[in-house]
């Protein structure tokens, strides 16, 4: 119901990390760095800025250390960097890197296909990561790829996820976020599992990761926010993808999310007219066109003049 959207919604920008992860064409440090700034100031209070895994599994990503040192750092906003295991966590504090997210799949094929290893055995080496992280300040988040379906596996049940969501409160993270890694959701499904997962943690430490590949990013968003959830993922330009999964386009992107939550009058903080600017911006740096809306189209009130002669 309309009327159900009257809380305060925190977008988390990921398109510095997920989004350029999968890009062909390599963008200098310093254009990273410069975009994260322009970010930093656009009113996130989080920005997963960049990725500490192999820099043979993710070459677009193989600057992280520079990136994290490079950049001017607002007050309030938090960086976040991924890492896909203890020497990953340990090079993130090194950059001193605000959060560290860790990533372990629901299904066993995309785990392998993703992080070389088992469900299990990914569980097992989170705990030296939570162990490491629990000697600083550094906050923990954990996500569950494929929450919501598997390229390889298909449908992906409740009850897995449930469990998975249990064993990351067992290893004392801060925070969870379910991903919706090929975009196989649909708004029933968000809605149905977003309130069992309310029953485990609070709506602060939940965030939602989803994708449009299939058209219905932004719906699952409302289904998932309807149903209490506060905290979501996005992508400048709606880029990114994860590249161990077959079919994997973009994020949801973050200036259609931002819009839509204006027209609504929903609050997000979030300076749309500079994420505009920056999306339109993105062609030049990537060489190619972005899939979001509203860069293209603009906003209910950026109104034309009448033809001449009218």
């Amino acid at each position: 119901m309309i009327s159900a959207y009257s809380e305060r919604l925190l977008v988390q920008e990921v398109a510095p990390r997920d989004g350029l992860q999968i890009e062909p064409q390599w963008l200098e440090t310093a254009d990273k760095i410069a975009l994260i700034d322009r970010l930093s100031r656009a009113g996130f209070t989080r920005i997963e800025t960049g990725s500490f895994v192999s820099p043979k599994a993710i070459p677009a990503l193989r600057d992280g250390e520079q990136v994290f040192t490079g950049i001017h750092r607002q007050p309030g906003v938090i960086y976040v960097a991924l890492v896909p295991n203890l020497k990953g966590a340990q090079r993130a504090l090194a950059a001193a890197a605000d959060e560290l997210n860790l990533v372990m799949s629901a299904s066993q094929s995309h785990n392998r296909a993703n992080m070389r290893m088992s469900c299990e055995q990914s569980l097992a080496a989170f705990a030296d990561v939570v162990a490491l992280a629990r000697e600083g300040s550094t906050t923990l988040n954990a996500s569950i790829a494929t929450s919501f379906g598997c390229p390889f596996e298909g449908r992906v049940s409740a009850e897995r996820v449930l469990q998975i969501v249990d064993a990351y409160q067992e290893l004392g993270v801060d925070g969870i976020t379910l991903a919706d890694t090929t975009g196989m959701a649909n708004p029933r499904q968000v809605q149905a599992l977003v309130t069992q997962v309310l029953q485990r943690l609070p709506a602060s430490a939940l965030t939602l990761h989803f994708h449009n590949t299939r058209g219905l990013g932004l719906c699952n968003v409302l289904a998932a926010y309807e149903a209490g959830a506060r905290r979501f993922d996005a992508s400048l330009g709606g880029l990114g993808g994860c590249p161990f999964a077959p079919g994997a386009s973009g994020n949801i992107c973050t200036e259609d999310l931002v819009n839509l939550c204006a027209e609504m009058g929903l609050e997000t903080g979030i300076d749309l007219p500079l994420l505009l600017q920056l999306s339109r911006g993105l062609p030049a740096l990537l060489g190619h066109a972005m899939p979001g809306q509203v860069a293209k189209a603009g906003r209910n009130c950026d109104l034309h003049p009448l033809p001449a002669g009218l």
